[in-house]
């Protein structure tokens, strides 16, 4: 059996998982998780599967992974938790805390609603799937390379973050870009379900993201009858990296 890799920052029995987004990985939320144990939390910095150290594979939708996350919860016997999900990680979340309610304490979900999204990866994932590590020596060949596919810079340095040293002068990519490029339409694919979620439930949505839409977004109250949708001013898709400070003192505040 293949176990997820996770990053365990803090102790204790109240355990926060997090899980983060599409060619991200757990180590994107260390700053967030750090401060979270300090009020007392045991954080798990989830790699989701394809994804960071944890494994690759074939399969990659939101059934297998919600089922990644049951047997990590099991492996580590944890019976309640509190689950956030990031874009990718936030529909994974939805879709476990519906399948298994039980389980899930508390749900946050940052800047994704449970609906169909169009593929729009696509030239991030030109730009990963044409760098050749065979020939890339350093990030600053890498960074170059990317800089022909995606102009925005804080979009580049986040999935430069992708890259390690495999061996001395030979880099390679933790995100599994093979099956991660066939993917599109399994990352957009809508939640569906027959249940409802009645535990408190969060949903934090940047000013400047697109991502969710309080106003039309029916489904969000349809699946989780009690979720608050709270607006992160000045932020985008990344609310939580654009504007840690606001983000970290709304999700304390929403816990307290």
């Amino acid at each position: 059996m293949n176990d997820l890799h996770s990053n365990i920052i803090g102790s204790g029995d109240d355990h926060f998982i997090i899980l983060h987004g599409f060619l991200g990985m757990g180590d994107n939320w260390k700053t967030h998780a750090k401060n979270l144990s300090e009020k007392g939390y045991c954080i798990h910095l989830v790699d989701q599967r394809n994804h960071g150290r944890s494994f690759w594979s074939n399969k990659f939708d939101y059934e297998v992974m919600v089922n990644d996350l049951l047997q990590y919860l099991n492996h580590h016997g944890i019976n309640q938790c509190v689950v956030l999900g990031h874009s990718m990680g936030g529909k994974t979340a939805m879709a476990f805390a519906l399948q298994y309610p039980d389980r899930v304490q508390k749900l946050i979900i940052a800047d994704i609603a449970p609906k169909y999204y169009a593929p729009h990866h696509q030239q991030i994932l030109a730009g990963l799937s044409t760098l050749n590590l065979d020939e890339v020596s350093s990030r600053k060949n890498a960074a170059e390379h990317l800089e022909n596919f995606i102009p925005e810079a804080g979009t580049r340095q986040f999935l430069l973050k992708n890259l390690y040293w495999v061996s001395e002068g030979k880099l390679g990519l933790r995100a599994n870009i093979a099956v991660l490029k066939n993917a599109s339409e399994a990352i957009g694919a809508a939640i569906q379900s027959q249940n409802q979620y009645h535990q408190p439930t969060l949903f934090l949505y940047g000013e400047n993201s697109n991502y969710i839409n309080p106003k039309t977004d029916t489904e969000i109250l349809q699946y989780f009858p009690k979720a608050e949708m709270i607006e992160i001013k000045g932020a985008g898709h990344w609310l939580h990296a654009e504007q840690p400070l606001l983000f970290f003192k709304t999700l304390i505040q929403w816990l307290a």
